[in-house]
């Protein structure tokens, strides 16, 4: 835990969660929940309610008519299309901006592990709503990281070279990846705990007792988000780093190649969340 502890010297710099997070995360624990009970929730904060509108008649969600109300909104993209963008905005407003952070980036690789995280927790029958949440908060670690060690983290980040290698460069130089620092996060935020143990356990999934489908999935959805910010085949890249992984997790190169959506169809809205 020492480990982790050092990248918490700057946490009161965080600001707290909107209550609105809160409420949207208690969505996931009821199976009751409406989409129009949804709309409301978000309506209730003007702005949180604009930008999701904004967001929703994007190149990702838009088709030719354009749409004008929140209700409109949430009848095209879902309930789960909903609570998960408006989560998205809310975390975008709440992450910091330390010095020398490429913010579309980050925003792309959000939304690139969110994105195959909901697809491949359908492909295990996994918790998808959850997964899609995880995956927006993986890289959280990684800014307060940046914070309290940014020549450090600076000069990992250069000498990653292939996907998924970032995680081994964090542990030989901290003793903890940037997924375990997310976790302790969330922990701090008050999350639900399955999603904080598989924020925990995407560190090193494989040596997670009992084996977490939920954190196999999550680091394996990081790795197709670096493939794709590469420009790298998908399905190939996984099949050659995460073997083990996709043998746990009972799935194979195929079945991914057939399902994943691409990257730029995933990070339509970075730009947008990084301004």
């Amino acid at each position: 835990m020492a480990a982790i502890d050092r990248f918490f010297t700057v946490a009161n710099t965080l600001p707290a969660l909107p209550e609105v997070v809160h409420r949207l995360m208690d969505t996931f624990r009821r199976e009751d929940v409406s989409l129009a009970e949804l709309a409301d929730l978000v309506a209730q904060d003007s702005a949180l309610a604009a930008r999701v509108l904004r967001l929703a008649n994007s190149a990702r969600f838009a088709t030719r008519n354009r749409v004008a109300t929140l209700s409109d909104a949430a009848a095209r993209i879902g309930l789960d299309g909903l609570r998960g963008l408006a989560l998205t905005v809310c975390l975008a407003n709440v992450f910091p901006r330390p010095a020398g952070f490429d913010r579309q980036r980050f925003w792309c690789q959000n939304l690139a592990t969110a994105g195959h995280a909901r697809t491949l927790a359908g492909l295990v029958q996994a918790d998808a709503g959850m997964a899609e949440v995880a995956g927006l908060l993986l890289r959280s670690g990684q800014l307060l990281m940046l914070m309290a060690e940014p020549g450090q983290v600076t000069l990992l980040e250069s000498m990653a070279g292939a996907p998924d290698s970032i995680f081994e460069l964090e542990r030989q130089q901290f003793g903890c990846t940037h997924a375990e620092v997310s976790a302790e996060l969330a922990a701090r935020w008050r999350m639900p705990l399955p999603l904080v143990d598989a924020l925990y356990t995407a560190g090193h999934p494989l040596a997670a007792e009992p084996f977490s489908p939920a954190g196999a999935l999550l680091r394996l959805a990081s790795t197709l988000a670096d493939a794709g910010h590469d420009g790298l085949d998908l399905a190939e890249t996984a099949r050659l780093i995460q073997a083990p992984l996709l043998a746990r997790l009972s799935l194979t190169p195929e079945v991914l190649a057939a399902r994943l959506r691409t990257h730029d169809e995933l990070t339509a809205t970075a730009a947008q969340l990084a301004a």
